[in-house]
């Protein structure tokens, strides 16, 4: 069964022809040119084993972020990051928003973690908050949070975040901050923690996914003070998890500022527009801070809207949500204007 959206191999497979896909919250400006070519000049050494060490990758990300490159691993995904890292640590116990994104507590199940809940309410439009701290008490080994959140599109105040860190800091647990999103929010600096990784507790999450429309080429990263745990992820997996490819294409998307500066313009006309179109059609939109908008509205939307030709992100199978929350990607204006008829027929039907 599949948890996430995206699935444009089984719509093909069921129709014949390809969907208008709002159920992957990837920029729909496509790949960027320069990481086009980069790709196409890479596979010129296709018959030679990649790097397994990232090198020159990690050289041009630690540039990037202002980081250490000895303190950044590469994988194939953010996925794969964050089960290396419960491979690495073995936790005991783990805590857990609900909702967000499914891997993380796939991971942990995995390895036979026990996995404690924070439920985030809709009375509070599914922020996190203060009550968050409660659970910390127990220490669990590994605290997992997304900035901002997936489906929800809630960033996390950075203030509840320092603190958050702090008793991660007091107890030994290990703040694991998925930031595959917040270069995507109106203020993302304002939002990363990535000033903090001089503590051996914070663990951050990245990936080339969503900015740079990179999703079939699988390319993430992590950064962390604590060397030693990078050296067990890396033993973790394969050494060949980051293809020749993939490592080329990484090196090219951070070059890529004209690009990134137009999906931040895009984002911020289109998502407005987005949310605005939902609402006169009957939705509630809840959050919505990132390039994806998430709502409620009547249950089998999603079918509906499958057999029109557009994919919507059902959050059905999200910890604490049922089948009357959606989530959709920021597209084009005329790809959303496409959408928003669409959901508008099938609200009256």
């Amino acid at each position: 069964m599949l948890t996430h959206g995206g699935d444009i191999a089984g719509y093909f497979d069921q129709y014949g022809c390809e969907p208008l896909d709002f159920s992957a919250n990837v920029s729909p400006l496509g790949l960027p040119e320069g990481v086009r070519r980069a790709v196409i000049d890479s596979l010129s050494t296709a018959d030679q084993y990649p790097d397994p060490l990232c090198r020159r990758l990690r050289a041009a990300i630690g540039a990037f972020e202002g980081a250490d490159p000895a303190r950044i691993l590469c994988g194939n995904g953010a996925a794969d990051l964050i089960f290396r890292l419960v491979l690495a640590v073995k936790p005991k116990t783990a805590l857990v928003p609900a909702p967000t994104f499914a891997e993380y507590e796939t991971a942990l199940e995995s390895c036979g973690c026990a996995v404690t809940h924070a439920v985030l309410n809709r009375e509070d439009d599914f922020r996190v908050t203060e009550e968050f701290l409660s659970h910390l008490d127990s220490a669990p080994d590994l605290v997992f949070l997304c900035q901002p959140n997936n489906p929800t599109g809630q960033p996390v105040d950075r203030a509840l975040l320092e603190t958050v860190l702090k008793r991660c800091e007091q107890s030994g647990s290990i703040l694991v901050l998925d930031e595959c999103f917040v270069s995507l929010l109106d203020d993302g600096p304002s939002y990363t923690m990535k000033g903090r990784l001089d503590s051996p507790n914070l663990f951050l999450l990245k990936a080339f996914t969503k900015t740079y429309a990179m999703a079939g080429l699988r390319l993430g990263y992590c950064l962390c003070s604590n060397e030693t745990l990078l050296a067990d992820m890396a033993r973790c997996g394969q050494p060949w998890s980051v293809s020749t490819v993939a490592q080329a294409a990484g090196i090219a998307a951070l070059q890529e500022t004209a690009y990134v500066e137009r999906l931040h313009q895009l984002i911020a006309a289109e998502r407005p527009r987005l949310a605005v179109g939902l609402q006169n059609c009957g939705c509630t939109v809840l959050g919505s801070r990132a390039n994806f908008v998430f709502f409620s509205a009547r249950p089998g939307l999603d079918a509906a809207l499958r057999q029109k030709g557009i994919l919507i992100r059902s959050c059905a199978n999200y910890h604490g949500l049922d089948e009357t929350y959606y989530r959709v990607a920021v597209r084009t204006a005329p790809d959303n204007e496409k959408l928003l008829a669409a959901v508008s027929q099938c609200m009256e039907e």
